[in-house]
């Protein structure tokens, strides 16, 4: 294989362990992104886009790794492509290279499909739960950060005239969050 070997590995939070995705194998640049795959434009996926060029090989560990829904993933994965770049993802074995066939791109689109389609019976199925735990009283929310009487000064300061910004730094909290408090009763 020309070229270089590259990773990505996307975790969604700062607390989970990205260790595990590419573990064993020997690659020359690895790309450790923790955020969100929501969304395009992650910072390290830019980099590792903008890094890759023509007879390298991407690994990454999983489709929804790389993208959380079919058109992003497609997205990238022919960008890559057309850069000339393969793309390998180990948890599904499937790679491509451009050069595929019509019924690998078919597998592109269906596992893509299959994974966009996991995260949101995901999303589903946590929603009804936490509706279910609010109906029995388990699930109370986030717990207030201001209390009664801190609410009631900070209510006070906005009615003498302080602006939200100041409020908000007083309080250590978002100017949304004040928001939040005067919208309330």
């Amino acid at each position: 294989m020309k070229g270089q070997k590259v990773g990505y590995i996307r975790v969604s939070s700062v607390d989970q362990n990205p260790c595990r995705q590419l573990e064993g194998l020997t690659l020359d640049r690895i790309f450790i992104e923790k955020f969100t795959g929501k969304v395009l434009d992650r910072p390290r996926l830019i980099e590792m886009m903008a890094y890759v060029r023509d007879g390298d090989h991407v690994f990454v560990h999983s489709m929804d790794r790389l993208a959380r829904n079919l058109m992003d993933l497609r997205k990238i994965v022919n960008t890559l492509n057309e850069k000339k770049v393969t793309v390998q993802f180990m948890k599904e074995n499937l790679t491509f290279t451009g050069e595929d066939s019509p019924m690998s791109m078919l597998l592109l689109s269906m596992m893509g499909a299959f994974a966009e389609f996991e995260v949101q019976l995901i999303r589903e199925r946590q929603r009804e739960g936490i509706r279910l735990a609010r109906q029995k009283g388990v699930y109370p929310g986030r717990k207030k950060y201001l209390s009664k009487e801190q609410t009631e000064q900070l209510k006070e300061m906005i009615t003498q005239g302080m602006t939200k910004d100041h409020v908000s730094k007083y309080f250590k909290i978002s100017r949304k969050t004040v928001y939040n408090y005067l919208n309330k009763d």
